[in-house]
């Protein structure tokens, strides 16, 4: 079975505006990525557990914020490497100030094969970015997302 990963792709509108919340991954092998490299907040379902309490508690981890709803499915993305990326979207009730983000972080040997473990953050920035930005900066398996997003508010 695929692994599956869940998150939110949070939104805000002003003037008949969208513009969509995104995180780009911290570490060195992302450090000088940025087209195509910036993703929604997401991570790994746990076994049992519920896919949209998994999206919050990934995003909470991500952006150091609890995210409140009400959350509407977008639906299920098969990305390039086959895991399934479970999306929901919300609208961001308050202001999110992307400079205030504090992410949870991992280790890892840096540089390859010295024997050094270092501490990088998960998400190293976040941004707010109108929907023809986002499709440049968001991946590929994500892009997907956004015209689900404009669907799902035009149907609303």
């Amino acid at each position: 079975m695929a692994k599956r990963s869940a998150g939110l792709l949070i939104y805000r509108q002003s003037d008949g505006d969208i513009q969509v919340l995104l995180v780009h991954p911290g570490g060195p092998f992302w450090a000088k990525k940025d087209e195509g490299a910036w993703s929604i907040p997401k991570g790994l379902v746990d076994e049992n557990e519920d896919e949209l309490a998994a999206a919050q508690r990934e995003t909470g981890e991500e952006l150091g914020i609890t995210i409140d709803g009400p959350f509407e499915r977008l639906g299920d993305y098969r990305q390039p490497g086959g895991k399934i990326v479970i999306a929901w979207s919300v609208e961001a009730k308050a202001g999110i100030d992307i400079a205030t983000i504090k992410s949870n972080s991992f280790t890892m040997e840096w540089p390859p094969r010295s024997g050094l473990m270092k501490e990088f953050p998960e998400v190293d920035r976040a941004g707010w970015f109108s929907l023809p930005e986002a499709a440049s900066k968001i991946l590929a398996g994500q892009r997907p997302m956004l015209a689900d997003l404009v669907e799902q508010l035009d149907a609303g």
